[in-house]
């Protein structure tokens, strides 16, 4: 896990602590709490989210697949709801994207979801406006 040395495995990690861990902005963990249902930190006082180990590990997991393997978030999404109901563990080998295997560029292209790609232009769009004071 790569999580922060002054605190044990099983402490509960700050977004703060969790984005500067992973390396992951704030807003991108907070965006990917509206995308996967199943990424649900505690809320305390004020709103104040409390990332549990599971949590921990399951934002690790859909960093991996989106930033470094390359699935796109409906993708993400469709591994994630095909968890097994009783809340086991998911398999750790993951079949290959679609969007690895060599399709003419209208397919390639027609897989990205619109939602998610508004989404990111906002989120953008955003940060440069904020950037710019």
């Amino acid at each position: 896990m790569a999580a922060g040395s002054e605190k044990g495995p099983q402490a509960f990690r700050t977004i703060g602590e969790l984005s500067e861990s992973l390396n992951i902005p704030q807003h991108i963990l907070r965006f990917w709490e509206t995308r996967f249902p199943q990424l649900r930190p505690l809320k305390r006082s004020g709103n104040r989210r409390y990332y549990r180990p599971e949590d921990v590990a399951l934002v690790e997991r859909i960093h991996r697949l989106l930033n470094q393997e390359g699935y796109t978030i409906k993708g993400v999404q469709k591994l994630l709801s095909a968890r097994a109901p009783a809340g086991d563990a998911m398999p750790q080998a993951v079949p290959a994207p679609a969007a690895t295997v060599a399709v003419g560029e209208e397919a390639a292209s027609a897989r990205f979801d619109r939602a998610a790609l508004l989404a990111i232009r906002d989120l953008l769009a955003d940060g440069l406006s904020r950037s710019q004071i």
